[in-house]
């Protein structure tokens, strides 16, 4: 943490000033003191950062505290994402921001944690023993961070209830693709009125046809990564396949652009876009729009856009890089959050965990954010008066 979060009085008050929307979810002092002692575990330089080493942080004789606070004392993890959420929003609201879908493996070992099971984990890139949470991102112009979460639970563990109730998974608790989960975090973010503009998310969820009907019935500008065997409806055929749409395509369709900036260097490709559904109404279109690798051509990723009818191109492309901003959120948490250091076994100890990292990083990126802003200010020259 350089610069300004470098400053140990900063992002303690920071903390503090994060962990006073949410005090009042707690009816007792112990878990009170423990979730903001917890919070400030998480962003210390600690090699490791399990219940001892949090506990040593806090000047705790065991971790006793901090294992009650995530497993037996009284308190809704939910209610207090309510608040983490309403902070972000009051400090990073954008009208203009992009809500952004993605999930994230948590290697785990053995069959009792919550949610495990083999699975593909995109962290490892393969399938592995792990837990797979859902987030829903919120990337506006001052910053990103999450305002959401969900452990998904396959149907190995929610066909076997008495697993699940040792589990500390309730009854009520059901199967639910991971579509599912991540269309009832947007409805919620629509429902609440939290400010946005974009959903974007991969080919994962945005191949969901029933999903971007659902969003575009709401008027809810999408740009969903999808896969080459998905189809459209165009002037010429129903079910018509993506990839189809642009062999033909003249060289000067196509346009090389950035699309945002990777870990090595800004991500180029070459694009381009076809517009399809011509019985649209006037003020929105429909484009398919594919993304091209430029060093081998025969690499081609699809994307499928509902928006405003003056939309540019290069506004859709910087919607569909702006997927990769949540992959930046899950590294920096890891990183600097331990949100992947965690010792609980029980659906509601991963979310309480989830969520006191995802307010922990909420913290660092308001932080962030009004550094750059005074950093701004000081740069910027004086207005002069007319």
């Amino acid at each position: 943490m350089g610069g300004v979060l470098g400053d140990v009085r900063v992002w303690a008050a920071g903390l503090g000033e994060v962990h006073e929307r949410f005090v009042h979810r707690f009816a007792r002092s112990e878990p009170r003191e423990s979730a903001l002692a917890y919070m400030r575990g998480l962003i210390a330089p600690l090699e490791r950062k399990n219940g001892w080493t949090l506990a040593e942080e806090a000047g705790h004789g065991s971790p006793d505290r901090m294992h009650r606070l995530l497993n037996r004392c009284d308190w809704d993890a939910d209610e207090v994402l309510d608040d983490v959420r309403d902070y972000v929003v009051e400090q990073l609201g954008d009208p203009g921001a992009v809500l952004i879908v993605d999930d994230t493996g948590f290697l785990k070992k053995g069959v009792r944690s919550a949610g495990v099971q083999r699975q593909y984990s995109g962290t490892a890139g393969r399938t592995e023993n792990c837990q797979v949470g859902v987030f829903l991102a919120y990337a506006g112009e001052r910053g990103r961070t999450w305002i959401d979460r969900r452990l998904y639970l396959p149907t190995s563990w929610t066909d076997d209830r008495q697993r699940c109730r040792a589990a500390g998974i309730e009854d009520a608790v059901a199967f639910e693709t991971k579509v599912a989960i991540a269309k009832t975090m947007v409805r919620r973010v629509i429902t609440e009125k939290i400010p946005f503009r974009w959903v974007t998310a991969d080919a994962a969820y945005g191949f969901s046809k029933g999903w971007r009907t659902e969003l575009e019935r709401a008027d809810v500008f999408h740009v969903m990564a999808t896969t080459r065997h998905d189809t459209v409806v165009t002037r010429w055929a129903m079910d018509h396949p993506v990839h189809d749409l642009f062999p033909g395509l003249p060289r000067q369709g196509w346009k090389r652009r950035s699309c945002g900036n990777g870990a090595h260097g800004p991500r180029v490709y070459d694009w381009a876009r076809v517009e399809v559904r011509p019985w649209h109404r006037k003020d929105r279109r429909h484009w398919v729009i594919a993304r091209r690798s430029v060093s081998r051509p025969d690499q081609v990723s699809y994307y499928i856009a509902y928006c405003p009818a003056d939309t540019t191109l290069d506004e859709l492309i910087h919607v569909a890089g702006s997927r990769w901003a949540v992959e930046e959120c899950f590294q920096t948490a890891k990183q600097e959050c331990g949100l992947d250091d965690y010792q609980v076994r029980r659906y509601p100890g991963w979310h309480r965990h989830i969520t006191l990292a995802m307010a922990a990083h909420a913290c660092l990126t308001v932080l962030r954010a009004r550094a750059l802003d005074t950093e701004k200010a000081e740069t910027d020259p004086p207005s002069s008066s007319p």
